[in-house]
């Protein structure tokens, strides 16, 4: 209804009976609420959350004696290459009871269910995201999502996957919460990457590295190594549109901001030690590995090349209009560089 009705009804209003007078500010409201109903609706995203099956509530919530029973009873469930139950074996389910029943494991455990609690929102998220990712390519497909707690604080074990499977440890996700344990050792710039909030996008480039292919006829260059990971972090993207950028790339505020800031610098330097194209991984693993800095830049962000191979990727789907399952198969990373057309800012 025109604003201009709306004020002719309104002056005319008390020269109608009192019926009608009452009858209009019904159905006006009426159909006002009817309208912010729809529009709500509209407006609210289909949720499609995933289950996610909790191997580390089974082992540490259930009696140490009711145990082997217990994992008898959701052998089905569990039944998974990514765990590795061996029920029947003696030596295994020693080892088992020994793990629950360390302090510092349970410990561990209270901080992790303390942390993620029922994890409804992780199901969510990650239900969106692996849907989007079915949509984007529909080879890939994951219908389950195992958490477990390794007991070994490896950066590198955080999230596994096969071809249709997640497993997180999520142990590797509450360091932060573990000064009483020293981090278990771990570097402060792994602590501060290992929390809550880096969980989906570490699932989701996790599956992206499972379904890269890699060129299989040469040794990986600089250049590879960029693409691969940039096609993992454009993924995530992708899967994960409300995510930030720092988090996708496991940056601080700061380290995005010097990336942003030095795109060019670290272009320039790549092309002027001719390290682009270096095969010899111990040139350059400086510029892809996890640490707290790139040396050959003071006060720099690490993994400097993943932020330029991102960019690179970015470019060449706008370009391509390449499908994902495309971007995938393509192991020419020159090819993907010079059809990019990349540029620093």
């Amino acid at each position: 209804m025109k604003k201009s009705h709306l004020r002719f009804h309104t002056e005319q209003q008390r020269f109608l009976p009192l019926r009608f007078s009452v009858s209009f500010v019904i159905l006006f409201t009426l159909c006002s609420f009817i309208y912010t109903i729809l529009t709500i609706s509209c407006k609210q995203a289909p949720v499609e959350a995933v289950t996610i099956h909790r191997f580390d509530k089974v082992l540490f919530e259930t009696p140490v004696d009711q145990l082997p029973a217990k994992l008898q009873g959701v052998a089905n469930e569990y039944r998974t290459d990514l765990l590795n139950l061996q029920l029947d074996n003696p030596d295994f389910m020693q080892m088992l009871n020994g793990f629950v029943q360390d302090p510092t494991m349970r410990d561990i455990y209270r901080i992790a269910d303390s942390t993620f609690g029922d994890m409804k929102e992780e199901a969510i998220v990650l239900g969106d995201a692996l849907a989007r990712a079915e949509k984007l390519c529909p080879t890939i497909r994951y219908d389950k999502v195992y958490t477990y707690l390794s007991g070994t604080f490896n950066y590198d074990m955080r999230v596994g996957c096969n071809s249709h499977e997640l497993i997180i440890s999520l142990d590797q996700y509450i360091l932060p919460y573990t000064a009483r344990y020293n981090y278990f050792n771990n570097p402060l710039y792994l602590v501060l990457q290992s929390r809550r909030e880096y969980l989906p996008a570490d699932c989701l480039t996790a599956i992206a590295r499972q379904h890269i292919a890699i060129p299989s006829d040469r040794e990986m260059s600089l250049l590879d190594y960029m693409i691969s990971e940039g096609k993992a972090i454009y993924f995530a993207q992708q899967t994960l549109p409300e995510t930030s950028d720092s988090i996708l790339l496991r940056y601080t505020g700061q380290q995005l901001d010097w990336m942003e800031r030095n795109e060019e610098n670290v272009w320039t330097y790549l092309l002027q030690t001719k390290l682009l194209y270096e095969t010899d991984y111990m040139r350059f693993h400086n510029l892809i590995d996890d640490a707290p800095k790139t040396n050959a830049f003071r006060d720099s962000s690490p993994r400097t090349t993943d932020y330029i191979g991102w960019h690179i990727v970015s470019r060449y789907m706008k370009n391509t209009n390449h499908s994902i399952q495309e971007l995938f198969e393509e192991t020419d990373a020159q090819k993907i560089l010079t059809q990019s057309n990349y540029r620093p800012k």
